[in-house]
């Protein structure tokens, strides 16, 4: 599918829900940054921002990127309105053809999941690359379907933290998997519905 599909699918996706003012962030993030000294971090696929936003809000040094023109927007317009500007840099990209620049201490991609052709490994595999010696890249995927996901494909199957780790390939002697899990939890959804989901979370450390 060409970038303007992509690009169109997208927008029709965030454009069809209501602008959030304050976006949550998402726990497994918030579980696993919490402790971390601030830096500069790279949020992959960022949606409404709220990653972005709580980073920002603790010091990090922000780039976001997503596909989608509506959501780069309103993520801009919300770094604006909280007063975090200066921290944040919300930028267009279709990972298909182009990665942002420069090296990172940590790369977060959260449900980086899309009905669209994305080889995910390589784009996973080039923010490993981006991380500086020490770094992090968090990557976590869905587990299970919620009851509110765009996605409802009953055979859908999804990769363990561990064969994602595996489809990435690095080298065993630069990078270090410290953690590859399926921990569960009760998620909200649109209109306050709750379900318990699963999530596959991988983290990967750059040790030289």
């Amino acid at each position: 599918m060409s970038t303007t599909s992509a690009v169109t699918f997208w927008d029709g996706v965030y454009a069809a829900r209501p602008a959030a003012t304050d976006p949550r962030p998402n726990v497994r993030l918030t579980e696993t940054v919490t402790d971390l000294p601030p830096g500069d971090v790279l949020d992959l696929g960022c949606g409404q921002g709220g990653d972005a936003l709580w980073l920002a809000r603790r010091g990090w040094r922000v780039t976001a990127v997503d596909v989608s023109a509506v959501a780069v927007e309103r993520l801009t317009g919300l770094a604006l309105a909280h007063g975090l500007a200066d921290r944040m840099d919300a930028e267009r990209h279709d990972l298909r053809e182009s990665f942002p620049p420069g090296t990172f201490d940590l790369v977060s991609a959260h449900y980086l999941h899309t009905p669209l052709d994305l080889d995910r490994a390589t784009v996973l595999r080039a923010a490993a690359h981006a991380l500086r010696p020490g770094g992090r890249l968090l990557v976590v995927d869905h587990g299970s379907t919620a009851p509110w996901s765009w996605d409802q494909d009953p055979d859908v199957r999804y990769p363990t933290a561990r064969e994602v780790a595996e489809a990435i390939g690095l080298d065993a002697g630069t990078w270090t998997v410290e953690r590859a899990d399926a921990p569960r939890r009760i998620a909200t959804g649109p209109g306050g519905r709750t379900a318990e989901v699963t999530d596959h979370v991988l983290i990967v450390r750059r040790t030289a």
